[in-house]
């Protein structure tokens, strides 16, 4: 006998949204809660954490604000406790959060390193360590880790980025293999330019952006909702035989 459809929908589902303030993590927020997710949305701007949450409160769902950085593993630690002591589980995480820093090779820091690796892969890394041992407990989750295609494919100015995203598609190949058998379910979503105030040194400059357009074959930038249909999927039941794949939103822009 044919198996029923696997929907959409995530009632009754805690997700938390790592850099949920803003741009594509904003828009997979509002996203989850549409399709029924209690949030709990992280970042560090106090001021467009309550912005967001306000929006999403209008929406009828439940909703806590959390301000964290994800760098500091103390942090990772409250934030935790907090979303498990307001809802009582976690079913749902996407590590959004991340931070680009353009540089030529020769003009790259420490101090610029570190403060990419730390955003980018290191607190991806233990928010995603922390949240599983929940997940593991109660033997299903899903874990969505926010990449670029820049983890596949090199760009001038940008190889502390490139290495970081590189490291979290394989990271999520890892991890699926790690904790398949309680049932977590972990992938990776890998957008190209995206009409966010990251790409803004993009928008403002139209010779970038034009060589960017010519190269995709929809001849456009991916917009945040574009991010946040993909992630509702692998959140969804609809997903669930569906594990350390990268799940490019590009356009098309690695197929050239």
């Amino acid at each position: 006998m044919e198996s029923e459809f696997k929907d959409f929908r995530l009632d009754d589902k805690v997700a938390i949204v790592t850099g949920g303030n803003r741009g594509i993590g904003r828009a997979c927020a509002l996203a989850l809660a549409r399709a029924g997710a209690k949030l709990a949305i992280v970042g560090r701007d106090v001021a467009k954490l309550e912005e967001t949450t306000k929006e999403i409160s209008k929406l009828g769902h439940q909703v806590l604000s959390i301000r964290a950085d994800i760098t500091n593993l103390s942090d990772i630690e409250e934030m935790v406790k907090k979303v498990l002591s307001a809802f009582g589980q976690i079913d749902i995480l996407v590590n959004n959060a991340g931070i680009a820093i353009q540089e030529m090779v020769l003009d790259v820091t420490e101090k610029s390193w570190d403060a990419t690796m730390n955003v980018n892969l290191k607190g991806l890394f233990f928010c995603t360590q922390k949240v599983a041992s929940h997940m593991i407990a109660q033997k299903q989750g899903k874990i969505i880790n926010i990449s670029s295609t820049l983890g596949q494919v090199g760009l001038p100015e940008h190889a502390v980025y490139c290495a970081s995203k590189a490291g979290v598609e394989l990271l999520t190949k890892v991890l699926a293999l790690e904790w398949g058998e309680y049932g977590i379910n972990v992938n990776t979503v890998s957008p190209s330019f995206t009409r966010t105030e990251m790409a803004k040194h993009v928008l403002e400059n139209k010779e970038k952006l034009e060589s960017i357009l010519n190269r995709t074959p929809l001849h456009r930038l991916g917009e945040p909702v574009d991010m946040a249909a993909a992630v509702v999927y692998l959140a969804s039941p609809a997903s669930d035989y569906v594990t350390g794949h990268v799940l490019l939103v590009d356009g098309g822009w690695t197929t050239q």
